[in-house]
């Protein structure tokens, strides 16, 4: 079963460069080009929207209203951690609109529950447990 954190954790992120751990717990890091004015995850060097090179990193919102989900049964190949498991499309509060691909976790799960960014122990790559992202209701 999974291990949810509270916003102090210290095992590392999954992948630095799509998550911080601090104190305040996990954010997710994406970026925003100041000509298209498009907001993206993960961060990347240029705007995936139109290319615009301008692009700035930015702490996404730990908050947001699901917007599609589904419950997985079949782990995909390579996952070792736990199914069944939530997965769906989370609408980040703030503009422009911006949604993500998450897990998800929690009661009574359906379009238009609002959630909230935590940390999630899942095991890595090599076995060792690593912190992932997961929306929760």
């Amino acid at each position: 079963m999974p291990v949810w954190h509270s916003p102090r954790v210290s095992l590392p992120p999954i992948d630095s460069s799509v998550l911080r751990v601090d104190d305040d717990g996990v954010t997710l890091l994406g970026g925003r080009s100041a000509t298209s004015g498009f907001r993206h995850f993960p961060l990347a060097p240029v705007c995936p929207f139109t290319g615009a090179d301008d692009v700035e990193p930015l702490d996404l919102p730990r908050s947001g209203t699901l917007w599609l989900h589904t419950r997985v049964n079949v782990a995909p190949p390579g996952y070792t951690g736990t199914v069944p498991y939530g997965l769906g499309i989370v609408e980040l509060d703030g503009e422009p609109l911006l949604r993500v691909v998450s897990r998800l976790a929690g009661a009574g799960l359906a379009p238009g529950t609002e959630v909230r960014l935590e940390g999630e122990e899942l095991p890595g790559p090599d076995g060792e447990p690593v912190l992932t992202w997961v929306f929760r209701s």
